[in-house]
């Protein structure tokens, strides 16, 4: 078998939320449980940090493994989706996980796999948590993938939870309310394991509370500390000063039971969070003249932050390339589109996107002026050639229109 034909089988083979959604989503824990068991439970053989919430969560797993291979500890990192290349997903120290690592994983564990009927995301979680094991890492920075409690990383017992933050995404599967969300976000609260919820909401706050008591977990809220102002970092989007403040008091609570976290080692970490982790898509320029700006941002809170960065950038004209996938809220997220702005709306490559005719229906519907495209690559090139020298064009609405624009 060789890496493509690897790939072939994780990606068409195997359910996989990223594609097809509700699908390949399980509703507990039971199928990952087997899996580290026949692994021989490799997430016990190496320290964690949890970090799940709606949005930030990504940038915010990034400064943390940043940080920690600054203060020179062997770090890993997982996370998910991947924009171009699968094996974004595992790092160690910044380095993508080999072909070679992922090839024989696959191999030697297809069989037992297969009986045991796991999705993609199970396979993912069992190989990062396999490979880190392997590797002998110091600590790995664990990204939550959807929600907390039935998430597949929910398994293991870290050094700190974090919870960044609560946002309408996932209701389908997480309730439609921030407090059911919050419920399903505060699974990884582990007994007596501190947690720290990176902003407090009226919503929200009691719901954590009244668990980390439960649990008699320590528990945190970011914005009600008060750290030392963040130092400069690579990652220019003004939503991220939020995340800066968690990583920042994250920090503190991870030196106070020993790890070596100096002050150059958070100043370094920040300043090089690009080249340490591989980071991408995060208000990322990809060209000047004009200027083309990217972002992840998929739900009405991100993109709400997105807006407002594109209200506070200067620009002659604003084109705005569009997609999405069709379990977000839409509706609330059209009309959120700044008035001055030239809109493409086009379809991802994915069988989970909107589709392009539903998407423009919604669109005609509030009275919004776009033109339509069946793909990412042809709105951008529309926008390309419809922009001059000053004018801005960003590229968003969902990771996967980000991921096509990178490709």
């Amino acid at each position: 078998m060789t890496y493509s034909d690897t790939l072939e089988y994780l990606f068409q083979q195997l359910p996989m939320y990223q594609r097809i959604g509700k699908a390949a989503y399980k509703a507990d824990l039971d199928s990952t449980v087997q899996l580290i068991t026949h692994l021989g439970n490799p997430e016990k053989k190496f320290k964690s940090i949890h970090v799940g919430g709606t949005n930030g969560k990504g940038s915010v797993a990034h400064l943390l493994a940043s940080i920690f291979q600054e203060a020179g500890y062997k770090t890993g990192l997982y996370t998910s989706p991947h924009l171009v290349d699968f094996r974004e997903r595992i790092r160690l120290n910044g380095e993508m996980i080999s072909e070679e690592s992922v090839m024989d994983f696959v191999v030697k564990n297809k069989v037992q796999f297969e009986k045991l009927e796991l999705s993609f995301f199970e396979w993912t979680v069992g190989l990062a948590f396999d490979y880190f094991a392997s590797q002998e890492v110091d600590i790995a920075i664990i990204e939550v993938g959807m929600g907390g409690r039935l998430d597949s990383t929910n398994v293991i017992y870290p050094e700190l939870s974090i919870i960044t933050n609560i946002g309408s995404d996932h209701s389908q599967f997480l309730g439609d309310t921030p407090a059911k969300i919050a419920m399903e976000k505060a699974g990884i609260i582990k007994p007596s394991i501190s947690t720290l919820i990176g902003r407090s909401q009226r919503e929200t706050e009691g719901v954590f509370r009244k668990i980390a008591l439960q649990r008699n977990a320590p528990i945190a809220f970011a914005d009600q500390e008060f750290p030392e102002a963040s130092p400069a970092s690579s990652l220019t989007g003004l939503y991220q000063n939020e995340n800066f403040q968690t990583v920042l008091v994250a920090c503190e609570k991870l030196t106070a039971i020993g790890w070596n976290l100096d002050k150059s080692s958070i100043e370094n970490g920040f300043k090089n969070v690009l080249s340490n982790t591989g980071l991408r898509g995060r208000w990322e320029t990809i060209q000047d003249n004009p200027k083309i700006i990217c972002d992840v941002a998929h739900n009405t809170e991100g993109l709400e932050f997105v807006f407002n960065q594109l209200n506070q950038t200067p620009y002659h004209d604003l084109h705005l390339v569009l997609g999405f996938v069709n379990d977000k809220n839409v509706q609330d997220i059209l009309p959120m589109i700044p008035k001055n702005a030239h809109v493409y709306l086009c379809e991802p490559d994915i069988p989970r996107a909107m589709r392009i005719d539903r998407l423009a229906q919604l669109a005609t519907d509030i009275d919004l002026s776009f033109a339509q495209f069946n793909g990412v690559k042809d709105a951008v090139a529309a926008a390309r050639k419809n922009a001059v020298s000053n004018d801005l064009i960003f590229v968003g609405g969902s990771t996967f229109v980000v991921a096509d624009l990178l490709k």
